[in-house]
């Protein structure tokens, strides 16, 4: 109930959701976006936008298939392995095979910072690879990504470069679910369980 939204028809408010994309200071784009052909208009329209953006789910599924080139310079994409093949073209093994070729392969096609998800979460910006030793198989939940992609980009949105951004997000990400661990197990951990330990690290940094 805290979300502050705009209602959007897909039939007739197209142009609205555009607009406040346009005065938007980040976009996070993807969860929940669809494949259909309004969403494709959608996706074309914010990843134009020269402006801090993170890029997942459906947003990643569509990058795949977009023919455009674009300046994702101040863009993170925070694919799983299966999203990361479809950005590389290959076989989700062919991906954890070798996870440090496979993020670094994924940002020299697209020249952002990429954060691949797993068991070691990495992130890679061209410069350095980072890995995220946090985090626990509890996470493997139904959710859990739109989480971390709403921690980055309201890190992205108080300054943070992307870099920062994402090693932070990632880490307060994991770090919590490793918190809830902790207090009452693995075993039925919701995306949403995580919200209150994110709080109590933020204001503890």
């Amino acid at each position: 109930p805290e979300v502050m939204a705009i209602a959007i028809d897909k039939a007739s408010d197209e142009e609205m959701l555009v607009d406040a994309m346009n005065s938007a200071t980040v976009i996070a784009l993807g969860p929940g976006l669809g494949t259909d052909d309004w969403s494709k208009r959608l996706f074309e329209q914010g990843i134009a936008q020269l402006k801090p953006k993170v890029i997942d789910a459906d947003g990643l599924n569509l990058l795949a298939q977009s023919a455009s080139s674009h300046d994702l310079s101040q863009t993170i994409l925070t694919p799983h392995p299966g999203e990361a093949a479809r950005l590389l073209e290959c076989s989700s093994q062919e991906i954890e095979q070798d996870r440090y070729a496979a993020v670094e392969k994924i940002q020299s096609k697209y020249q952002c910072v990429v954060l691949l998800k797993g068991a070691g979460t990495l992130i890679c910006d061209g410069q350095m690879t980072y890995v995220i030793t946090a985090g626990n198989s509890g996470m493997a939940s139904g959710g859990m990504g739109d989480v971390l992609t709403g921690v980055i980009a309201g890190l992205l949105s108080q300054g943070l470069k992307p870099i920062d951004a994402a090693c932070l997000g990632a880490w307060l990400h994991s770090t919590a679910a490793d918190n809830i661990a902790t207090q009452s197990g693995k075993i039925g951990m919701l995306a949403t369980d995580v919200l209150p330990e994110i709080r109590s690290l933020v204001n503890q940094c």
